[in-house]
């Protein structure tokens, strides 16, 4: 991560899944992550993890908070969600919501050549599927996208990658996905270097339909 500011301290909160991502960053010096394969445990976890997590820096030093909205695991979601917006609102401090697959892609984007599309895919119930494409934007040292995160029917899916004319092979997120929370704040902290303060009310998670519940 590059700095402007080594003085921003974000915190990266990852809860879409079974696994627990949190990570902590100045984006000069300090990175600090961890992860919990917690499952259904996470409510009854979370917040004393998060005090552990973030020791010896205070909830006063943070200047925003990023968090996973989804897709993924709806209860996990909603209870991500909502940790975030309430700290957010107590500290008085921007939050900024990022794709679980827009994480998932810029995890691997180093994999990928600059105009190389980044097709991710999750399952989701009922037979459908999450899916989402983009492509590095080196200007912005963040990601474009190509296709918003949707949720459809395999087939409905393969029309639009048709349409696209893509032949590439698809990022398949895993069941664990709290690895990815530092990618959560690098993205967070790209669009903060842009001006982008977005307050708490305006966080809303992307449901859709479970894979996990």
């Amino acid at each position: 991560m590059t700095a402007l500011n080594s003085h921003v301290y974000g915190l990266g909160m990852h809860t879409t899944s079974s696994q627990l991502g949190l990570t902590i960053s100045d984006f000069f010096q300090e990175i600090h992550t961890k992860t919990w394969n917690l499952d259904r445990q996470l409510s009854n976890h979370l917040h004393q993890y998060l005090q552990e997590f973030i020791h010896p820096k205070t909830w006063q030093d943070l200047d925003f908070i990023a968090v996973a909205k989804g897709p993924g695991s709806f209860t996990s979601n909603r209870i991500g969600i909502v940790t975030a917006r309430t700290l957010c609102q107590q500290l008085n401090i921007p939050l900024l919501g990022i794709s679980s697959l827009a994480a998932f892609a810029w995890f691997h984007h180093q994999n990928y050549e600059i105009d190389e599309p980044i097709w991710v895919q999750m399952k989701a119930s009922r037979g459908n599927l999450y899916g989402a494409i983009y492509r590095q934007n080196p200007q912005k040292n963040s990601l474009d996208i190509i296709v918003d995160d949707t949720v459809m029917m395999p087939e409905e899916w393969e029309k639009t990658l048709q349409g696209l004319n893509l032949s590439c092979q698809p990022l398949i997120t895993p069941s664990k996905l709290g690895i990815t929370a530092p990618s959560v704040l690098e993205l967070a902290y790209h669009q903060w270097q842009q001006g982008k303060r977005p307050h708490w009310s305006e966080i809303m998670p992307f449901y859709g339909m479970s894979v996990f519940n």
